[in-house]
């Protein structure tokens, strides 16, 4: 939250009004826009860019600082996946709502039911098979907009979904594929860095497999699908996975 001032009494030490502050906060962008924002000038946003991309290249797996850097580089990609969102009916409908996908937003019984093949029930296999819980997505804290932070918001929470789109289990290799379909979907330079610097650390073998048959497979299947962002999942649970596939403009799996 944000220390508010009493609207009688200047600002102690200058004489400013309250207005007068905020007034200035505002100009210098030092305001909070959303829960958990943090506002930060474009020296630190750099500065946490490149910090954030060393880490993420040295640990693929500190998923904290691959957020910060798909946070601190979206400036051009998030404002045009919002107006894709904008200009679907679907994806409109989404940003007018705002839903969520987290565990307590999730009936996990009633998509552990659901017939095998549908999305609930392969999106929850997913979850259990790979030990993953979509309540690990960390909120938005660098996007100087509110309705961008729910859009990179909204892409971290498909990005599960995306992993059970194109069954791809959650290790390094099913990571790079996914990221090179979404580098394609999105346009993020985090996920365009994953892409390229995330199969350094496989074998020779997979390194083979990867650059023959799945990266052409993702850059071709990112390049057909429509935006994967203008998707109501959360309404489409009972439909079956390879249906959702072709309506997107997924090819199936290698």
């Amino acid at each position: 939250g944000t220390a508010r001032l009493s609207r009688a009494e200047p600002r102690a030490g200058d004489g400013r009004s309250e207005e007068e502050e905020e007034e200035e906060v505002k100009e210098e962008g030092c305001y909070q826009l959303y829960p958990g924002h943090i506002p930060t000038s474009p020296l630190q946003k750099a500065l946490l860019a490149a910090g954030s991309a060393a880490m993420a290249l040295y640990d693929p797996y500190r998923h904290d600082m691959v957020a910060v850097l798909g946070e601190t580089t979206g400036c051009l990609a998030l404002p045009n996946l919002r107006d894709k969102m904008k200009h679907h009916p679907e994806g409109y409908r989404i940003l007018q709502e705002r839903p969520r996908i987290r565990l307590s937003t999730l009936d996990m019984a009633r998509l552990r039911g659901l017939p095998d093949g549908t999305l609930g029930r392969e999106y929850v296999r997913f979850l259990e098979d790979n030990k993953v819980s979509p309540d690990t997505r960390m909120p938005p804290k660098f996007v100087d907009d509110e309705e961008l932070a729910y859009v990179i918001q909204r892409y971290r929470e498909v990005h599960d979904l995306m992993h059970t789109l194109l069954g791809m289990p959650t290790n390094m290799l099913g990571e790079v594929v996914v990221k090179w379909f979404e580098a394609v979907q999105t346009g993020l330079p985090m996920c365009v860095l994953g892409a390229v610097f995330g199969p350094v650390r496989l074998s020779a073998r997979k390194l083979q497999v990867l650059a023959t048959e799945l990266v052409p497979w993702a850059v071709r299947s990112g390049r057909n699908a429509s935006c994967i962002l203008n998707v109501y999942y959360e309404q489409r649970w009972e439909q079956p996975v390879e249906s959702l596939r072709e309506e997107i403009g997924i090819f199936p799996p290698p």
